[in-house]
């Protein structure tokens, strides 16, 4: 029997409507496929009624499938013949452990096809209009994880962030207090706005607004979230559209100082 073929496809950020026709026809075409926790129904609704749907997502605080584990079962249904699409929110080389999928599958002479799609950080500053880079504004876009492989340890960060940077964090985790230290610590001034975005792109999105000096004491959305950071966040609908009409000093626990400047 000859091996089947495996799709890793990005689902895109939440919202049905930003995934890809390719990946779309991916799905339709799949005999199985091992999807994220975090991929809305209704794409999953464009599975096959005969297709085999496994559920391998990971969630903090939560029982998952170890990562050799869905490697192992990628492998045993493309042996078997079968075409296997591994569905994976946001894209699946950014932060969504592809490279590590396509490693295994490699070695073990699977065909494989990668289908992009649109990372958390572009959904979330897209939906509320933050421009990732400006060309007054941001030339460097730096994408980190405040997560970690093992439990306790930091994350490998930049020494020194440009003074024109937008930092986009993934999973920044619960200790807001550790990730202001860090982003001064490379070089972020106090002031610089942030939108901390959860279920972006999805109808229980919240987004809150406020600046590197105030990120302790920022509520802690429900995940999945992350941190915008840098001067563009000035551009985010959510602040002209709160401050509209309203007076800055009924507001001044929401939003940054230099962000109301900016609106102002």
């Amino acid at each position: 029997m000859a091996a089947g073929r495996v799709f890793l496809v990005g689902a895109g950020p939440g919202d049905p409507d930003l995934l890809t026709v390719k990946a779309a026809k991916a799905l339709r075409s799949a005999d199985v496929v091992l999807h994220d926790e975090l991929v809305s129904a209704e794409i999953l609704k464009l599975i096959p009624a005969n297709a085999e749907v496994l559920n391998v997502g990971k969630r903090c605080g939560k029982k998952s499938t170890p990562q050799e584990a869905t490697n192992g079962l990628l492998i045993q249904h493309a042996i078997m013949g079968r075409t296997v699409v591994r569905l994976k929110g946001g894209d699946p080389f950014i932060f969504g452990r592809g490279g590590e999928e396509l490693e295994a599958l490699r070695k073990a002479g699977i065909e494989v096809e990668v289908v992009p799609g649109i990372t958390a950080a572009l959904g979330a500053a897209a939906g509320n209009q933050i421009p990732l880079t400006h060309r007054e504004i941001a030339s460097t876009l730096v994408l980190v994880t405040g997560s970690s492989r093992h439990s306790g340890q930091t994350t490998n960060w930049p020494d020194r962030l440009p003074s024109n940077a937008t930092v986009v964090v993934y999973m920044p985790g619960h200790d807001f207090a550790a990730l202001q230290q860090r982003l001064q610590a490379a070089g972020m001034a106090a002031q610089t706005p942030c939108a901390i975005i959860s279920g972006a792109t999805t109808e229980s999105e919240q987004v809150h607004i406020t600046s590197v000096r105030e990120l302790s004491n920022a509520p802690r959305l429900v995940p999945p979230r992350l941190v915008v950071v840098g001067e563009v966040v000035r551009f985010a609908d959510q602040v002209k559209q709160q401050f509209s009409g309203f007076s800055f000093s009924n507001q001044l626990a929401e939003v940054s100082p230099v962000v109301r400047e900016s609106v102002e």
